[in-house]
């Protein structure tokens, strides 16, 4: 079995567009919450703080290029400072639709407000909602599922799976964050513990630094890992020689059993072609009258471990939105497989928010979390 194969990669000259988009972007919403705050604080000229914001924005794009090939200090603060701006300017940017928005009903209906205090309450409620957002991306909480399984093996009835998904260990979150990771898991007891891809932000970094915490913890039927996309935008051998020698094992591909259950590994770059996933899958021999999990770190082309008879697949990758109103747009893309635990045919699929956070640390709508699974016999819930 194939158990290596890549995307072809993106242009450069698309890459640049984009940057040049994205930048642009940034630029031009960061001057309207500018021009918005002086319109209503009656400020002649932009103060120095505002053209800080400005010079943030390309502080972002460029130590998200950076990091690909460097890190540091100076670097890793750079880009910290500038993704929180980044979860500033978002509800910024609604707040100052907002103000104006209110101003013009007002005026419409007569009713006079002082323009500062316009300003002061909706700008005051972005960063309210900002300050909300950091701490609650910081809170990590065990969310607790239960899922029934068909032909279940008994010893796995009541048993428990802990979803990790989305840690984006780099830049932003550390050790210390794995740390409490590892610290989360060693409470709930697992019996298995399944990592679905972005352990790793795709910044260069000490990667053994970052597992460090992983290599003192075990669980009784193992700890397994599969690439998400983050680990592919480069060579991501590193990544699995790094994640190997923390103790963790790789699933390349492949079909193993822990006491009993089947248990599949796919890596991000095999899920995006569909004659490729079905391959993959077929090449894992699966055994339809036994209960299987697929962890593939997409909730995407469904209809393949469906098909091919897959009983539940975990994945990650969306963070559910992350932060509003980025969850409706998650919604709309991956539709009720956005977050949650849901059924397409025979198949089970269950997408976690995620652990971490890319970009701004934030998370408003939803929550970083572990997924804690208590698998059940759906023909023993059936005779109850």
């Amino acid at each position: 079995m194939d158990s290596n194969p890549s995307e072809p990669r993106i242009p450069r000259a698309r890459i640049i567009r984009f940057l040049i988009i994205f930048s642009t972007t940034l630029l031009a919403a960061t001057w309207f919450v500018c021009a918005t705050w002086n319109h209503f604080w009656k400020t002649a000229f932009m103060p120095v703080w505002q053209i800080i914001l400005q010079a943030l924005n390309l502080l972002f794009v460029a130590t998200t290029m950076l990091a690909r090939r460097y890190s540091n200090y100076w670097l890793r603060q750079g880009y910290r400072m500038s993704a929180i701006w980044l979860g500033v300017l978002n509800y910024s940017f609604f707040a100052a639709g907002a103000a104006w928005i209110f101003s013009a009903a007002a005026a419409l209906v007569s009713f006079h407000i002082e323009p500062k205090l316009i300003a002061a309450a909706f700008f005051g409620g972005a960063m309210v909602t900002s300050i909300y957002g950091l701490a609650n991306a910081s809170w990590l909480r065990v969310t607790r599922v239960t899922v029934k399984l068909a032909n279940l093996p008994s010893n796995w009835r009541s048993g428990t799976v802990a979803l990790v998904a989305d840690l984006h260990l780099g830049n932003v979150r550390g050790a210390r964050f794995a740390r409490r990771v590892v610290a989360k898991l060693q409470q709930i007891h697992p019996d298995v513990v399944l990592i679905s891809g972005d352990l790793f932000d795709g910044s260069k970094a000490d990667l053994d630094a970052l597992l460090e915490p992983w290599k003192g913890f075990s669980a009784p039927a193992g700890v397994y890992f599969v690439t998400g996309n983050h680990e592919e935008f480069t060579d991501r051998a590193k990544y699995l020689d790094a994640v190997t020698r923390a103790g963790i094992r790789v699933l390349n591909n492949e079909k193993v059993e822990i006491n009993g259950l089947q248990l599949v590994g796919v890596h991000n770059a095999g899920i995006h072609d569909p004659q490729l996933f079905r391959t993959l899958l077929q090449g894992a021999k699966l055994d339809r009258n036994r209960a299987s999990i697929l962890l593939a770190h997409q909730p995407l082309n469904l209809a393949i471990p469906e098909e091919e008879g897959v009983s539940l697949q975990l994945s990650g990758h969306t963070h559910g939105g992350q932060l509003w109103p980025w969850t409706w747009v998650a919604a709309r893309v991956h539709g009720r497989f956005n977050r949650g635990l849901n059924r397409l045919g025979k198949l089970l699929v269950l997408t976690s928010n995620g652990t971490g956070t890319w970009g701004a640390p934030m998370r408003v709508g939803t929550r970083s979390e572990i997924v804690l699974i208590r698998v059940e016999s759906a023909e023993r819930q059936k005779m109850l």
